[in-house]
């Protein structure tokens, strides 16, 4: 624990800054999660603050640090969405000028609630580097603070505070599961468990689609591409202060699948009725994807945030219904003469399935002339229901192929 940028004091004294403005957020056992885990799961509703996410933590120990006259000049920051919306809310507060860039492809929940929150927004950068290089040269134009999302001592040393809440709370956990985007939330976290807690394990998660930190710890080569779910922890290029802690003191760096994360935030919304976003839900995707490796231990997830846009809340939502089997696109040939498309019909209601949506194609096919295709979504109970219909159709002549 040497030779660390922050220590445990600084962390306590994190915790004392923002006490009065940030939400000791719930640290609740998941009765349902760890039976379906084969593990005892207690979840840190950091989603559940003010503006949904942890972020809030170290961007007011940074911004409660500024002096007299870094305050009126203002400050700026580069961000996907969480750190934007911590920074400007609490600059809101403190009377600060705010200007935030954020990267292309941002959620506009989140575009637009860190507008709301009086911070000027600009879009800028395929990537959240490109909008940190930018938002440095208008620093410089403009004479404002950087506040940076993770490689800050002081951030680090905010985001730490979740880890004294939930030893406070739990204080026998065995593993603390935790997102890693570029750090600054593992590194707090690692550094204030460990220094209470010497055994407790520390265990990091980043989407598959962009390792960074695990490819800069293990010195890997794995690609970084693509649109992923978890766009609040799709990082390039992790800090180097965050690297060197996470190198030290984290156990062990697991990756997930887009599958993955999705049925995570899924199950979050069925079991716990709680909306988590992509990153937020990354450490129960670890634990859902390897539950033998977290067998009988006492495990603390943090759900670092929950702005995630409704439409894409349906699309995980609707996805994960289909891979459980109960909705289901269905395509039939049949021959095209009257009464063919009732019969189909009346074999699913006495399955016990529901018709969701028809289509009845005659011209864009390649089929005969006197056949038709049908295309039925249907909702069934379960994946044995669903197999169940396929055989009542086929015993009934109809060949049914699912999509």
């Amino acid at each position: 624990m040497k030779n660390l940028p922050i220590t445990l004091a600084d962390i306590r004294a994190a915790a004392a800054t923002i006490r009065d403005s940030v939400i000791v957020t719930a640290c609740n056992q998941s009765r349902t999660l760890s039976e379906i885990c084969g593990c005892d799961i207690w979840l840190k509703f950091e989603n559940l603050q003010f503006t949904s996410s942890f972020k809030e933590r170290g961007a007011l120990n940074r911004l409660q640090a500024l002096s007299p006259e870094e305050r009126q000049r203002g400050v700026i920051a580069m961000s996907a969405g969480n750190h934007a919306q911590g920074v400007a809310y609490h600059a809101m507060r403190l009377g600060v000028p705010t200007t935030i860039v954020m990267p292309i492809g941002t959620p506009m929940v989140k575009i637009e609630n860190t507008r709301r929150h009086g911070a000027e927004v600009i879009i800028s950068g395929a990537t959240l580097e490109d909008a940190a290089q930018f938002a440095r040269k208008l620093c410089e134009t403009r004479g404002m603070t950087f506040i940076h999302p993770y490689d800050d001592p002081l951030i680090m040393a905010g985001q730490g505070t979740i880890a004294l809440e939930m030893l406070a709370s739990v204080p026998d956990l065995d593993v603390l599961v935790v997102p890693i985007g570029g750090g600054g939330l593992i590194s707090g976290i690692a550094i204030a468990a460990k220094s209470l807690k010497p055994g407790l394990k520390i265990i990091g998660v980043q989407a598959q689609l962009y390792p960074s930190m695990y490819n800069a710890v293990r010195n890997g080569h794995l690609p970084m591409r693509g649109d992923t779910l978890a766009e609040g922890i799709a990082v390039k290029s992790p800090g180097q202060i965050t690297t060197k802690i996470v190198r030290e003191l984290v156990d062990d760096i697991l990756l997930v699948t887009e599958d993955q994360i999705e049925r995570a935030v899924a199950m979050l919304i069925s079991i716990e009725k709680t909306v988590v976003e992509g990153a937020g839900a990354v450490g129960l995707a670890a634990v859902l994807a390897a539950p033998q490796r977290f067998a009988g231990q006492k495990l603390g997830l943090v759900l670092t945030g929950g702005n995630i846009d409704t439409r894409l809340i349906a699309s995980v939502l609707t996805r994960e219904l289909a891979r459980e089997g109960r909705l289901t696109q269905l395509t039939l040939d049949i021959v095209d003469r009257p009464g063919q498309l009732a019969a189909v019909s009346a074999l699913l209601a006495e399955a016990g399935a529901n018709i969701i949506e028809v289509s009845h194609q005659r011209t864009f096919s390649a089929l005969p002339a006197k056949a038709t295709l049908l295309e039925l979504v249907i909702e069934t109970r379960d994946r044995a229901h669903l197999d169940d219909v396929l055989t009542k159709l086929a015993a009934s002549g109809f060949s049914a192929r699912c999509a």
